[in-house]
């Protein structure tokens, strides 16, 4: 059993995440300043500790005091159009604050980091699917801010012997029976498509005129529920003496090995809801590629990570079934 500190275990990602390591045996320890997260996620079992990962005297003295042996830093600001209007906001927090939880980290003793990072990091990329030894071209603060911190995570390695697993990925989707998606705006496409099937409102889908089959965007999808199995293996593999982390810093893309399309993902939810669902088509919005699709034989390999959900309707089917019995999302 590990004691493990999870920044952001409120929100949509780290609160499935938290309940993966409750299940597998761990001590969790939730920290989230709950102003995009919720307290109803946070899931039973584990902790939580109201406060910011960027405050470093408050979390070591949380890891000191609880006795924390490895984190899950999940916590970070991820609107791409917020980053592009107002980077300060996204370097303060997911690069400052970020060193200042590996400040705090150093200062406690604790030398294990599973980061929870982003595709983002690669831009536009020459090629699909995309391996992890790609160029990092990142084509707006978020992805440049993520970017950042795995650098530190490697120097920190060099320097301090911190051993870290960064996991790269796009779109996560789905629920787990107890845990969903709620967001305040919601940007991504699933629960968007969902929103309109609740409210009648408009969907829009950007460009119809990319050299794909259909003409939209085809994105990478993983299953929230993987994404959490990633996490926890990735933990294990920062355990002391494991040689997959004993050159410090370790880099894996998430992924199922294809990818779907905008179309395909509104046809998915049109035959699980049981209807159509009428979209329009608007404007291509800049810096959009064609396919974004990450390899992730490196994950198979290096974690043992296979991922169970691998169609949209399993995606979108338990996104759809955890919105049903949680009208209007979480009841804070």
């Amino acid at each position: 059993m590990t004691t493990i500190l999870v920044t952001g275990g409120a929100g949509y990602v780290g609160s499935v995440s938290a309940a993966a390591l409750l299940a597998a045996g761990h001590e969790v320890v939730v920290l989230d300043d709950l102003t995009t997260g919720h307290r109803a996620a946070v899931p039973s079992g584990a902790r939580l500790d109201i406060g910011s990962y960027g405050d470093a005297p408050a979390v070591e003295r949380l890891l000191l005091e609880l006795g924390v042996e490895a984190i899950l830093h999940c916590a970070a600001r991820s609107l791409v159009g917020e980053s592009i209007a107002d980077p300060g906001k996204y370097y303060r927090d997911n690069v400052a604050g970020g060193v200042a939880l590996l400040e705090a980290a150093r200062a406690a003793g604790v030398d294990r980091v599973v980061f929870s990072s982003t595709a983002a990091v690669y831009g536009v990329p020459d090629a699909t699917p995309i391996p992890e030894d790609a160029p990092l071209r990142p084509i707006n603060p978020y992805g440049e801010t993520k970017r950042t911190f795995e650098g530190a995570l490697r120097w920190y390695g060099e320097a301090y012997g911190l051993r870290s697993v960064s996991l790269r990925y796009f779109n996560v989707a789905g629920a787990t029976v107890d845990l969903g998606e709620d967001h305040d705006p919601e940007t991504h496409l699933i629960p968007a498509v969902l929103r309109a099937v609740e409210s009648g409102g408009p969907l829009t889908i950007f460009g119809d005129d990319y050299p794909t089959p259909d003409g939209t965007c085809i994105r990478d999808y993983i299953h929230v529920a993987d994404l959490a199995d990633a996490h926890l293996r990735a933990i294990e593999a920062t355990a002391a003496g494991d040689a997959r982390t004993d050159g410090g810093a370790v880099v894996c893309n998430l992924g199922v090995g294809g990818g779907f399309s905008n179309r395909e993902v509104v046809a998915a939810a049109a035959a699980v809801v049981g209807r159509e669902i009428p979209f329009t088509v608007g404007p291509r919005r800049v810096g959009d590629p064609p396919v974004l699709v990450a390899a992730a034989d490196r994950a198979r390999t290096v974690l043992g990570w296979q991922p169970k959900y691998t169609t949209l309707e399993s995606m979108v089917g338990s996104a759809w079934a955890w919105r049903l019995a949680n009208p209007g999302g979480y009841q804070d």
